[in-house]
């Protein structure tokens, strides 16, 4: 049995908690707080602990899925993005720039949640940007 510990940073929010990923035969197994992490220093909540659930959960999405006929069909990323570009063109060519918005998450780091707001006033020429923890 071959077992490591690999170091990341917890993807529940954006505080940045850092955690221990145990792989036990190349399948991740569990999770633990980094005790010399200065955000956390050993500590993790609840959601935290339970990291590495979401992760091996069979109920994860692992590619695009694209809304066809009232049914959700498995895609490419290439084809998604495409048709998530054109859909966001057509609604801002017909309604204006205001009749779209984007909700960003705790899930992601602030760098992230960042880049999200400049796409939606930089590219989609929004200001209706929130967060889900208004929610």
């Amino acid at each position: 049995m071959e077992c490591e510990l690999v170091p990341s940073v917890c993807s529940y929010c954006g505080t940045g908690c850092g955690v221990l990923f145990e792989v036990i035969d190349k399948e991740l197994a569990g999770t633990l707080p980094m005790k010399t992490h200065p955000v956390n220093e050993g500590k993790l909540c609840i959601k935290g602990w339970n990291l590495h659930e979401h992760i091996n959960s069979p109920l994860r999405l692992k590619q695009p899925l694209v809304r066809s006929f009232g049914r959700f069909l498995k895609t490419g990323w290439d084809e998604a993005i495409a048709i998530a570009a054109r859909r966001f063109r057509e609604i801002i060519d017909q309604y204006g720039p205001e009749s779209v918005g984007v909700l960003v998450s705790a899930k992601i780091t602030n760098e992230e949640n960042y880049l999200a707001m400049k796409l939606a006033r930089a590219v989609l020429g929004t200001n209706s940007v929130d967060h889900c923890a208004r929610l």
